[in-house]
């Protein structure tokens, strides 16, 4: 290797302000925040893991960061991130985000997830709200909830930061709200809500509707249809979707006036078969999309959604380890949160190794060469 190199991440962690009085300062907050992301890519888990990786690397290490007096010790690296101004890494992330980004059409799915082991005493484990690119498999950004609240104020945040015009923007029934729909338009996207029964006069009437429809081959009435035949799934499971989209009728015209730039009103039947047992279950949506869309872009939409589950909270949980982690002091849940999710959106861009997170968790540990691939660090 050559003698030094470039991670591009420092210049968006150069923006997070320092919280400790300078003549506390004995290790470059620079240095602690480049150690951390680098270290959990290479598998370490908590600050103690982190540490034992920055000192095993240490040489490596000297070749981009000052190091002024060392490798810190866990506690300081506990200390510093308890301290760190979560706004301020969380801003440094998703501006960090957009760079990689760059455009994104497609599906936006949004969802969020907790950290269970986060908790504290009497306080709510931390919330985190992410924003998926299912088509790219990319994360665009995230909030985290505040204490005392919960999705509905987190998404408008959330889609401020985000650039999704042109897209589809999905959310579960936390978010299908007036409000989250109206931001969504206003920024130029589409959307498809999924409607349960917290907004129970909608969803009634929409049941209703659609059941009769379906009774009645939605006689008179323009529809759009799809089938998704999965055939035989994982586990000997056998799995048949169905897709009906329909306008909004008249007579719900005056409800679908208070949801920003409503337009159609679609069902998902369901038909599952595991072994002997067979299970029909259906799902409504409310859609910004026109009939003339089609019911597969709208089935197309609705199964993209799961990647937000799939590809980010699952691997968050199984390859990193998330809700395991007993970090839960002050803001350093919401920031080694940051830094995990720039550590997975590394590896899933890293696309010349064909293994798992934590095989390519493992290697980055072991092959430095391949640390840096992930990191996508030019020598100079």
């Amino acid at each position: 290797m050559s003698e030094k190199a470039k991670l591009g991440l420092l210049e968006h962690f150069a923006q997070v302000p320092d919280p400790r009085m300078m003549r506390t300062r004995r290790h470059g907050l620079l240095d602690m925040l480049a150690m951390s992301v680098c270290a959990v890519i290479g598998g370490a888990d908590c600050w103690t893991e982190v540490v034992s990786f920055a000192r095993a690397r240490r040489g490596w290490f000297e070749t981009f960061l000052e190091l002024p007096n060392g490798i810190p010790s866990h506690d300081t690296f506990a200390r510093v991130f308890r301290l760190l101004d979560a706004d301020a890494l969380e801003g440094a992330c998703v501006q960090w985000l957009r760079g990689v980004a760059g455009a994104v059409d497609g599906v936006v799915a949004i969802d969020g997830k907790s950290v269970r082991g986060s908790a504290d005493g009497g306080r709510h484990p931390l919330h985190v709200v992410s924003a998926w690119a299912a088509q790219r498999g990319l994360l665009l950004g995230q909030v985290r909830t505040e204490e005392k609240s919960n999705e509905i104020t987190a998404i408008p945040a959330l889609l401020k930061l985000l650039s999704v015009k042109g897209c589809i923007v999905t959310i579960d029934a936390m978010g299908c709200q007036k409000a989250i729909a109206g931001e969504i338009r206003k920024a130029e996207a589409d959307y498809v809500l999924s409607l349960k029964a917290n907004h129970p006069t909608l969803h009634n009437d929409a049941s209703l509707l659609m059941q009769v429809c379906v009774d009645n081959g939605f006689a008179n009435r323009k529809h759009a249809y799809h089938l998704s035949d999965e055939g035989k799934c994982a586990h000997g499971r056998m799995e048949r979707r169905e897709h009906w989209v329909i306008e909004v009728p008249e007579h719900l015209r005056k409800k679908a006036a208070q949801w920003p730039g409503l337009q159609t009103l679609a069902m998902v039947r369901r038909h599952r078969q595991v072994g002997d047992k067979c299970s029909v279950e259906d799902s409504y949506y409310l859609s910004s999309l026109g009939l003339s869309a089609g019911a597969k872009v709208v089935a197309d939409a609705v199964r993209s959604h799961w990647a937000v589950e799939n590809a980010l909270h699952w691997s968050l949980d199984v390859g990193f380890r998330e809700d395991a982690s007993q970090v839960c002091k002050d803001n350093a849940p919401a920031n080694l949160a940051v830094i995990r999710r720039i550590a997975l959106t590394q590896i899933k861009r890293e696309k010349t190794l064909k293994l798992g997170v934590q095989g390519k968790r493992r290697t980055a540990g072991w092959d430095l060469d391949y640390l840096e691939t992930v990191l996508g660090m030019v020598r100079i």
